[in-house]
């Protein structure tokens, strides 16, 4: 998530058999990172009078600091060095690093603007903008209770599109924005996922040091200018930024796909709540309605996964298991 700004959509790499749902590390990892994605929002907000787009800088700058330094102590940088010598990885990486680019710029903008619910709607979005590119790019099928799921979603977007006089765009921008994170990084094989966000915030790094060089230059740089509170504030951005992917890429490695699925609406929640209970943001009667919309899609799409989950297998299915 970003934000979440970035969040989890971090595939996990596959490591030694662990058995899934007793690992309480991973699922205290996987909850800690969504909690941090959850109220990220309160830290983004005491950075308010930073420009957005030099909040971006610093949390790419220092997020690629505290991350190789985590690689560092863990001495896995040959990890990620490696990346450099795999092309076709590489231009993956740079694809998502720029999605991811985008999707944390709308978020501290989100946050910074006063629309932070918006932002929740674009998490709660996300799980069905992901079914939506495995239809589209994938060729996957959906059966009658998902096509459902998605039809209902639509109804809650349309439903805020008409009665807002615009689409959601901020919510679309970060819903849409991650779902093709998501997928794009999902098809970087034999990349750890920490190695990779490290090359990820190398590719943007250049991008980022020239901005805030610039406003440096032009005598608008908050670095430096606002205090040692607020510089602190900029260097931890990069920590806030880190640490929930590199527990969510340790946590999704050891419990079921499953409960991360059910875990991950914990994030949005909180912003929401954040939102209308901490920053007095608005929830019109308009806005529960397209809300509702969605949750009910997200009901129907997970009911229909945990009844087809506790379905029997074929025959066919089970024998060909066993043969193996």
């Amino acid at each position: 998530m970003s934000g979440s700004g970035g969040k989890g959509s971090a595939p996990a790499t596959v490591g030694p058999a662990v058995n899934p749902r007793l690992d309480r590390r991973g699922l205290l990892a996987t909850g800690l990172s969504f909690l941090s994605w959850g109220l990220l929002p309160l830290y983004l907000k005491l950075l308010a009078s930073v420009p957005v787009f030099q909040v971006m800088g610093h949390r790419v700058i220092w997020a690629c600091v505290f991350v190789f330094a985590w690689l560092g102590l863990r001495g896995q940088l040959g990890a990620a060095g490696r990346v450099f010598r795999q092309p076709q990885a590489l231009s993956k990486l740079l694809l998502t690093a720029g999605l991811i680019s985008v999707n944390w710029a709308v978020y501290v903008w989100a946050v910074a603007d006063g629309h932070v619910v918006d932002a929740s709607l674009g998490y709660f979005i996300n799980p069905l903008v992901s079914v939506m590119l495995g239809v589209f790019l994938l060729s996957e099928k959906l059966n009658r209770w998902q096509w459902v799921a998605v039809s209902v979603a639509a109804v809650g977007v349309i439903w805020l599109t008409v009665q807002l006089g615009h689409p959601p765009w901020a919510a679309l921008a970060l819903a849409i924005s991650f779902g093709l994170y998501g997928f794009v990084r999902k098809t970087v094989a034999g990349v750890d996922s920490v190695a990779a966000l490290a090359i990820e915030t190398v590719l943007i790094l250049p991008f980022a040091l020239a901005w805030i060089g610039f406003e440096a230059w032009r005598g608008q740089g908050a670095f430096g200018h606002q205090g040692p509170a607020m510089d602190a504030l900029l260097v931890l951005s990069g920590l806030v930024t880190a640490v929930p992917l590199v527990l969510f890429a340790y946590g999704v490695r050891r419990i079921p796909l499953s409960t991360v699925g059910l875990m991950q609406y914990a994030a949005p929640t909180l912003q929401l709540i954040t939102a209308v209970l901490l920053f007095g943001e608005p929830f019109t009667h308009v806005q529960l309605i397209g809300f509702a919309c969605i949750w009910a899609a997200l009901v129907i799409y997970a009911i229909d996964g945990f009844v087809r989950g506790r379905a029997p297998k074929p025959a066919a299915s089970v024998q060909a298991a066993e043969a193996a």
